[in-house]
């Protein structure tokens, strides 16, 4: 019996897994060219039928709108620069990051409270999360009169002002996007903090010299110049991602005899529930990044492909994440599972990673912030308050170097000084993160594109809408709760 050379069968198999991936998934398959479309439009609607004719006649073209003339923010999205291109698998690292954050140590801890529900909610969010990313996108663009998709819209805020009005659109949405993004970085610099003293219970360094310490490691972030360098980092963070999985998991897997399978819950608890619906949700929350995304790949025809490999991707993990590690700890599964860890030096090793993909995750809610500061403020007389910050050679200005210095050392100190900081944010991202990744995508998605959809996305939008008030609601309630409690006990310092 021949065998055949491993080369090739390896070459063979890995042809095949490669024809499923993000940067290949186009090949052979124009309709996908048309997949800003495919968004319950009916059937005979003009926009679909100029998108056919025009594959038809040799391949969608893709038109990005040219304002006044800025070549800083000419189709670039919100993150600058159109000059600096990422490719499908650069945007995916970031969606990863967005998604594949900090939140997944508390996943056995939603299956905790939520049993089977919870797991079946980290695949459900996930598709609506993946889906209200979509119709946020698709809400950039219309189709002209020759059948071209034009890209009119490169910002959250510019969808914001075609439908709440440029005046108030505008400072809503920047408003909201600030806050649900400074508070993602100062959150990072907390938890990298209370991860080193869980690192070195008995050192001499206490939870806010630490911060301090992760915030100096954190300044070469204000060197950053476009989402090329970001989507490096964001990388590294995935991997950092991967080895802790594996660490984990492989430790979950030697314990396999001794999984407690009976003791995962078929039945909803009215009153944990909502904290387990709460750390899903708020994990997969990425849409405010997708516009600018999107706006930077080489071939935004792919940006489907990679929303959907990263949400895919993102709903194995976690669920399968969360399900094992309930099933080793089963009732005494800490809100933070690192705590489960048998020893102090594996729960050592495993934190100090977590503390590493903290830091690396930093770089793209502080880039995203920076970004929406700069266009607020800093365009240039007479647009906005303050001149550029860039000068004509493309480098930073020292004054605007800075500023950004100055803002990495701005959610330090938030971070050191305010108490109880995480229960806080998930107050008021209960609605910042609702608002941004569920509502309005949908409302945008109805205003701009309601005369072409069809009553089942109409009525989807809708229910969509209501989860995202509901989430909201429970989070608001249930944040506003653990705030009271905590104070009651009284400030950690």
């Amino acid at each position: 019996m021949a065998v055949p050379p491993i080369g090739a069968t390896l070459e063979a198999a890995w042809t095949s897994v490669r024809s499923a991936m993000p940067d290949s998934c186009l090949n052979g398959q124009p309709d996908e060219q048309l997949h800003f479309a495919k968004f319950g439009r009916k059937p005979h609607d003009t926009e679909l039928s100029n998108l056919n004719n025009g594959a038809e006649g040799g391949g969608l073209q893709r038109v990005d709108s040219v304002g006044d003339g800025d070549d800083e923010s000419c189709g670039g999205g919100e993150f600058g620069s159109s000059r600096h291109k990422i490719s499908e698998w650069q945007a995916g690292w970031n969606v990863t990051n967005a998604i594949q954050g900090m939140f997944v140590v508390s996943l056995p801890y939603a299956v905790l409270h939520g049993g089977y529900w919870a797991i079946t909610a980290m695949i459900g969010v996930a598709y609506i999360c993946c889906y209200t990313g979509k119709i946020l996108v698709d809400c950039l663009y219309v189709t002209n009169e020759e059948g071209q998709l034009v890209r009119v819209r490169d910002t959250y805020v510019s969808i914001a002002e075609e439908c709440f009005g440029r005046r108030v659109g505008a400072r809503i949405v920047n408003t909201a996007q600030l806050i649900e993004l400074l508070m993602t970085c100062i959150l990072y610099v907390v938890l990298c903090g209370d991860l080193m003293v869980g690192t070195f219970p008995d050192g001499a360094i206490d939870t806010r010299s630490w911060m301090m310490i992760c915030g100096i490691l954190l300044l070469p972030c204000s060197f950053l110049k476009n989402l090329h360098h970001v989507s490096t980092l964001s990388f590294w963070c995935t991997m950092a991602h991967v080895v802790i999985n594996v660490m984990i998991m492989g430790y979950c897997l030697l314990q396999a005899a001794t999984w407690g399978w009976s003791h995962v819950s078929l039945r909803i608890n009215i009153f944990t529930f909502p904290i387990s619906l709460g750390i899903i949700v708020f994990s997969y929350t990425s849409q405010i990044f997708l516009p600018a995304l999107e706006g930077n790949m080489n071939d935004p025809t792919k940006f489907h492909c990679m929303l959907n490999w990263s949400h895919v991707a993102a709903a194995i993990f976690k669920s399968l994440f969360g399900y094992v590690g309930f099933l080793t700890w089963q009732e005494t599964t800490q809100e933070v599972i690192t705590n489960n860890l048998p020893t102090q030096g594996f729960k050592g090793v495993v934190n100090f990673i977590l503390v590493v993909k903290a830091l690396l995750s930093y770089p793209l809610p502080y880039y995203a912030a920076l970004d929406l500061l700069e266009r607020a403020f800093f365009k240039g007389r007479p647009e906005t308050t303050f001149p550029r910050m860039w000068a004509l050679d493309g480098e930073l200005k020292v004054w605007g170097l800075a500023l950004r210095v100055g803002l990495v050392v701005f959610t330090t100190v938030m971070a050191i000084s305010i108490p109880h900081f995480a229960i806080l944010m998930g107050f008021i991202g209960s609605f910042t993160g609702t608002m941004l990744s569920f509502i309005w995508p949908c409302y945008f998605h109805l205003k701009l594109k309601g005369p072409t959809l069809d009553w089942g996305t109409v009525a989807y939008d809708c229910f969509v809408i209501f989860l995202g008030v509901l989430f909201g609601v429970i989070g608001i309630y249930y944040s506003f709760r653990a705030l009271v409690e905590a104070f009651k006990i009284g400030l950690p310092f």
